[in-house]
């Protein structure tokens, strides 16, 4: 019974993880801004960090299972 959370939240992070990776990544491949009045290092360095932290809450919900 509670294993229906877990993959739901596993799958809500497994999603907007790799969709922010994603976006990111395609922002930084063509040179644009991540995020405006940041310094675009800093900004690509931050955005990637939360997308990777949120698929590593993906595979520990996963992990709950």
């Amino acid at each position: 019974m509670e294993s229906v959370p877990a993959a739901f939240a596993g799958a809500v992070f497994g999603l907007f993880g790799a969709g922010l990776l994603t976006w990111t990544g395609a922002r930084a491949a063509h040179r644009e801004p991540v995020a405006y009045s940041e310094r675009p290092v800093v900004a690509a360095v931050f955005a990637g960090a939360a997308g990777a932290g949120a698929l590593a809450l993906a595979v520990w919900c996963f992990g709950q299972i």
